[in-house]
């Protein structure tokens, strides 16, 4: 066992001694490290069309940053790996990571906060989540952010990516043994397609531009390859001598052999390739694990020098007051980990982020394990449900677990700092369907809601999908590989007075608006099995096939689950079945609780955090990520038959009618403080233009 290496939570009495697994490995605590220097390699002034803002007109810098980590200091013992990274000169472990910065070429002008988008699988986000109608030809779109005067940062942080333009990556070092020699594991990968194809990369998946860890040997005889249709269909074993570590794309199977390369001759259905009706799992001897905690190291030090430090190299040198994080899904995750390992207080052991948005990021992941797949989900009901994510306590205030017989919470190691920030936790109903997301604010069995500690404000966008939906967008007409139309329901405008009010919390103290979401003690969350949907013609509704039980896995006992770090045994071994919970709906089958958008207090039709995958993709099991949107009927005469939901018709009476109830829920929501003013009229402008019962 590695120095500073501790145990794993689960009782060693709960596993079978046949169970207990070989590759075993480090919990973290914290990290330290030091940016060297920032070399400025593309600037464009002015930047975004040379477009001119309230706080004027902005430029880019795009560069790398470079930073070392003292590996033998006790407080680096939280990365998975650092002490066996090679060492510099200096006896520090390197990293470079790719930056990006939109700022205001009149510093005075801006509103002195530094708002960092962490960024997804490499990609900028913020911009096209906040700024409503970006095109080509007008890349900031309505410029909401400019507008406001944020300087918008961004570094690499997921070390396995494959430099793309346009993306930003970190290069960290491969942990090696104390030798020399490699590290090899067994690691699992997962292949869930929307077209088929004869090749994946190892990573294949969520993990878009991912080669995956070599494999140690191209002959395959001690690695399995399954598939099986459904979730929880047994899986079934593909015969080794039917896919081979190889590339097909440009010749037949066997294909080129390829270490980080899978290529499926007979896929066991009578035909070739990866096809778009399974689940593929993958289990392989892997080598060369990367050193991915490096990632939180180089976001807090980063963010620490361009908002602290004088040095001439930092192009942000006494322009920036305050500090605040936004991530989204995947960089909603990373930023729930980043907080719970203590990477919030810097090598000053002073606060880094002052404020977070964590952004449909309702659990963690595995962005701090030995051959860790960052990218990867984790853990949906259809993709990718056994990945890492959901093991830890999930809920900032303290709970008890009495599944892992631990108390928890993701605050625990910055209150022991006093580096705790100010923290507007969002979310969609995607996140109750698909990732825990009731955990976050009730107890582990669900029995309870829990207090939210003073720093802390969370929102549920009612009825709405995992990536939202554009406000000026036309509604939606393909089902893609669902059974019903994608989820309409725009959260945009919400989530905007939000990150405006986090900011306010920030620079000058004003409280958010109340925390909205969905509550044990109010019934508005409820079991799976009492969410009174209503039967509507055409709609398979199925709780028990798209809602996501979370488990408890056994992952190895130097797994930690508290604080997601350390070596995964493979495959992951389930203990135990949470309770789950719900939003419930009304007769429309809309949320009741929650924070409720205008589309949703004056409805066009059904939104739902949940949609099903149709023929030829697994039908049946969930669309994961995608809701789903059921229209009225226009007239009463044009309602299917036993179809319960009123028309527009009866709802409004008239276009004049609708557009007076959006007008009504905009200036309540503005009210309360949901909705920014321009927003809110935008709302009502749109509804007055539209042509619903024109």
């Amino acid at each position: 066992m590695h120095a500073g290496v501790s145990r794993g939570k689960l009782h060693a009495g709960w596993i079978a001694a046949t169970l207990i697994p070989a590759w075993l490995l480090s919990a973290p605590q914290e990290t330290q490290a030091r940016v060297m220097g920032i070399t400025i390699t593309s600037r464009t002034s002015p930047a975004l069309g040379g477009a001119s803002f309230a706080a004027g007109a902005y430029e880019q810098l795009d560069g790398v940053a470079t930073g070392e980590v003292d590996s033998t200091d006790p407080q680096n013992a939280g990365i998975t790996d650092i002490a066996l990274a090679p060492r510099n000169a200096h006896g520090m472990v390197e990293y470079s990571t790719d930056i990006s910065i939109l700022k205001p070429l009149d510093a005075s002008r801006s509103n002195g906060v530094l708002l960092y988008d962490v960024v997804n699988r490499g990609n900028k986000v913020v911009p096209g989540f906040f700024n409503v109608g970006a095109t080509v030809d007008n890349p900031a779109g309505d410029g909401f952010l400019e507008n406001q005067g944020y300087t918008l940062v961004w570094s690499g942080w997921q070390g396995d990516l494959v430099p793309q333009p346009g993306q930003l990556g970190i290069r960290v070092p491969v942990a090696r043994r104390a030798d020399g020699s490699a590290i090899t594991g067994i690691v699992r990968s997962e292949f869930v397609l929307s077209a088929p194809a004869s090749t994946q990369p190892l990573t294949a998946g969520s993990s878009t531009n991912t080669p995956g860890y070599p494999t140690a040997s191209l002959d395959n005889s001690r690695a399995v390859l399954t598939q099986r249709v459904h979730q929880y269909d047994p899986p079934q074993l593909i015969p080794n001598s039917d896919w081979a570590f190889a590339n097909c794309t440009a010749q037949p199977f066997p294909g080129t052999p390829n270490p980080q390369r899978i290529c499926l001759g007979l896929n066991g259905t009578g035909g070739s390739g990866f096809d778009t009706d399974h689940i593929y799992e993958l289990y392989y001897t892997a080598r060369d694990p990367l050193v991915l905690g490096l990632g939180f190291a180089a976001t807090r030090d980063v963010v620490a020098f361009l908002h602290r430090s004088p040095d001439p190299q930092n192009p942000l040198a006494g322009a920036v007051r305050h500090t605040l994080l936004h991530g989204t899904s995947q960089s909603g995750r990373w930023s729930r980990n980043f907080l719970n390992l203590g990477f919030n207080a810097d090598e000053a052991g002073q606060i880094v982020f002052e404020g977070m948005n964590p952004h449909i990021g309702s659990v963690q992941g595995g962005f701090n394990v030995r051959f860790g797949q960052p990218g990867r989900l984790a853990g949906t009901q259809h993709t990718e449900k056994q990945y890492p994510g959901a093991d830890t306590p999930l809920s900032y205030e303290d709970t008890f677990d009495p599944y892992r017989h631990e108390t928890a919470g993701l605050l625990d190691r910055c209150r022991r700092t006093a580096t705790c920030p100010k923290i507007v936790h969002t979310m969609s109903d995607v996140e109750y369907w698909s990732a825990s997301g009731a955990i976050d604010t009730t107890d582990p069995l669900g029995t309870r809601d829990l207090p939210q500690p003073d720093n802390v404000r969370i929102y549920q966008f009612s009825s709405t999908q995992h990536g939202g939906y554009s406000p000026v967008a036309p509604l939606p007409t393909s089902t893609g590989i669902c059974q019903q139309l994608p989820n309409a329901n725009s959260y945009t405008y919400n989530l905007r007075a939000l990150l405006a009010a986090l900011t306010r919390w920030v620079v000058d103290g004003t409280p958010p608006p109340a925390s909205a979401y969905s509550r044990i003690e109010d019934g508005t969350l409820v079991r799976p099995e009492d969410v009174g949907f209503p039967s509507i013609p055409g709609v398979a509704y199925d709780v028990s096939r798209v809602f996501n039980t979370r488990l408890l896995y056994f992952r190895g006992f130097e797994f930690d689950e508290t604080t997601e770090s350390g070596i995964l045994f493979e495959p992951p071994i389930p203990l135990a079945l949470y309770p789950g919970l719900l939003p419930q709906v009304d007769g429309d089958g809309n949320d009741v609780g929650g924070l409720r958008s205008t589309t949703l207090q004056a409805p066009l039709g059904t939104y739902t955090g949940w949609n099903t995958r149709r023929a030829g993709f697994s039908e049946g099991d969930s669309c994961d990520l995608t809701g789903s949107y059921i229209p009225f009927a226009v007239h009463r005469a044009d309602r299917a038959a036993g179809d319960p939901r009123p028309s527009l018709e009866e709802r409004y009476s008239d276009h004049a009618g609708y557009v007076a109830a959006v007008t009504g829920a905009a200036q309540a929501l503005l009210q309360r403080g949901y909705l920014l003013p321009g927003d809110a009229q935008a709302t009502i402008s749109a509804a007055q233009a539209s042509s619903v019962l024109r």
